[in-house]
């Protein structure tokens, strides 16, 4: 058998699995994003944090699927930088999505979600993407994500929209002001991933009703200008992936419910189908 890698990567972190025969080595690395990322700070996390953990395991083959890989342009990047580590193994680069609808979906068709630090969404045929609501980014758009909802979050504190407690609550665990948050948005890299650090104050404060308002209306926004779009939506399940659609996946069945949708699987990572679908 060779020696394949597999990897699903998103903004903030990267799954990796690497499979040999009956062995198999998951590692983790922070997120490789073309849109954030140069071809050679690609190659150094690649360098630094993944090849010393493959240990004397070299991958034949490479299948990368990554946030941002529907791009030619951006797979070129990705794939340039993965040849420069591993020169000799034979790679295949697509999206996360495509990833995401294999894993959730199988061989029967639906309607495939992620939700982590982005947000993203397609039909699958049972064989391949026929239809995806268009991807704007966390600028314009990635309702229902981690840095919509992140977004949100600051919103509330900057605008002192937050009520005495939770500002209380938001200034105990975050030691920051509007100087450094801004700065942080506008000026530093990777500011998509800076925002969805703040869903962590929405897990850790679940019940208080400007909490769950923030999350349900960031899901709500998901649903309406996403999952409504695809006319097959009330024909097949509607399937979620990400930290952000299993952390909330209660609020996620209360709207297939209140949409009249019927609700499939909710994963935290597309890993395991990948794992079968290579083994």
């Amino acid at each position: 058998m060779p020696v394949k890698l597999i990897a699903d990567s998103g903004s903030t972190k990267t799954d990796w699995c690497l499979l040999s025969d009956n062995k198999k080595i998951k590692i983790v690395t922070q997120g490789i994003s073309p849109y954030f990322l140069t071809e050679m700070q690609i190659q150094d996390i690649l360098s630094i944090e993944l090849l010393p953990k493959l240990k004397k395991y070299i991958p034949d083959e490479i299948y990368f699927y990554g946030t941002g890989c529907s791009n030619p342009k951006n797979q070129s990047v990705v794939k340039t930088a993965i040849r420069a580590v591993f020169p000799n193994a034979k790679t295949h680069i697509d999206h996360d999505l495509s990833a995401a609808a294999k894993a959730l979906c199988g061989n029967e068709k639906g309607i495939a979600c992620i939700l982590g630090t982005g947000s993203n969404s397609c039909y699958y045929n049972g064989k391949k993407i026929a239809k995806n609501s268009p991807g704007i980014g966390f600028i314009l758009g990635d309702e229902g994500s981690g840095a919509h909802m992140g977004k949100k979050v600051l919103q509330y504190f900057l605008y002192k929209t937050f009520d005495p407690d939770l500002m209380d609550r938001f200034k105990s665990a975050y030691s920051t002001d509007t100087t450094e948050i801004l700065e942080s948005v506008y000026k530093k890299p990777l500011p998509n991933r800076y925002l969805a650090n703040f869903t962590g104050f929405l897990v850790e404060n679940r019940g208080h009703f400007m909490v769950e308002n923030i999350i349900e209306d960031s899901l709500n926004d998901f649903f309406f200008n996403h999952i409504c779009k695809y006319s097959e939506s009330w024909k097949y399940p509607i399937h979620f992936v990400g930290s952000v659609a299993y952390g909330f996946r209660d609020v996620i069945e209360n709207l297939c419910q209140s949409y009249e949708l019927t609700q499939g699987k909710i994963m935290r990572t597309p890993m395991d189908g990948l794992i079968q679908l290579y083994k």
